[in-house]
């Protein structure tokens, strides 16, 4: 059995950066556990399995660890595939995921991503997240994710988190840090050391929580955000109230097969 397989590199327009994303194209879905086993083999972190219904496509996502409720990266891989190489007419597409219908736009040379608005509450933080960090946060919020908010971009850019700690906070997926950035509106780092990701390179669905918060500080609803991995990437960013637009580019990087038993 032999499965097309594409490795695309989102939210950058060049190779090397943003976020790679392995691409799967399925007929039918594979059982778990094989699909699982193929993205720990890819050992990247995301990779995308999706099913071409015609008007639509069904997809999943699992990081080398565990399968992931929603990916904005490996969403923005899979439109850029069916757009570019599978020659898929049209400027939208839509998705059907555990997180319910997903749309992704094509507008001149980005692919923007139509999300669930994800509002995170304010919280009082366990004291092994500042531990686990080596920094002091001016406010945390909590939804999938501990939402950790410092004052300048240089505490996130200097941020050496000890993983090992990190992945003891059992209550969410991960740690997104963030702050307002020099040369965009604000900036922001990932960790999810639980799901085998220590740091991942850029990360959409951590925006649907951060688009709201941040769009309430400078009082408008486009902004432009920087991920300060050491990949880098670059997200345009919309606050359309219950929904959030996350648009940015996407490059290929590898056009191949996966070679699989039969049974």
């Amino acid at each position: 059995m032999t499965i097309p397989y594409y490795e695309v590199h989102a939210f950058t327009d060049r190779l090397f950066g943003g976020n790679p994303a392995g691409i799967c194209i399925l007929e039918e879905w594979l059982p778990h556990e094989l699909m699982q086993r193929i993205a720990a083999e890819n050992n990247l972190p995301e990779t995308a399995f999706f099913i071409d219904r015609g008007g639509f496509s069904d997809i999943r996502w699992l990081s080398p660890a565990a399968e992931i409720d929603l990916c904005g990266h490996a969403t923005i891989g899979s439109a850029h595939v069916l757009f570019q190489h599978l020659g898929r007419g049209g400027n939208s597409l839509k998705f059907q995921s555990r997180s319910d219908e997903l749309r992704v736009d094509r507008v001149g040379n980005r692919l923007v991503l139509d999300f669930p608005s994800r509002l995170a509450n304010r919280c009082d933080p366990p004291p092994l997240l500042a531990e686990s960090l080596g920094a002091q946060p001016v406010e945390v919020y909590k939804n999938r994710d501990y939402i950790v908010v410092f004052e300048r971009q240089e505490d996130v850019a200097g941020l050496r988190p000890d993983f090992a700690q990190v992945s003891k906070l059992a209550e969410v997926q991960g740690v997104v840090v963030t702050a307002p950035g020099h040369d965009c509106d604000f900036v922001s780092r990932y960790f999810a050391p639980r799901v085998a990701v220590p740091e991942d390179p850029v990360t959409g669905s951590t925006h649907c929580a951060l688009i709201p918060y941040w769009s309430k500080r400078p009082g408008k609803t486009e902004l432009r955000a920087r991920q300060l991995s050491a990949r880098g990437g670059e997200l345009f960013c919309e606050d359309r109230g219950e929904r959030v637009g996350i648009g940015g580019n996407a490059v290929t990087y590898t056009e191949g097969k996966l070679y699989l038993p039969d049974d």
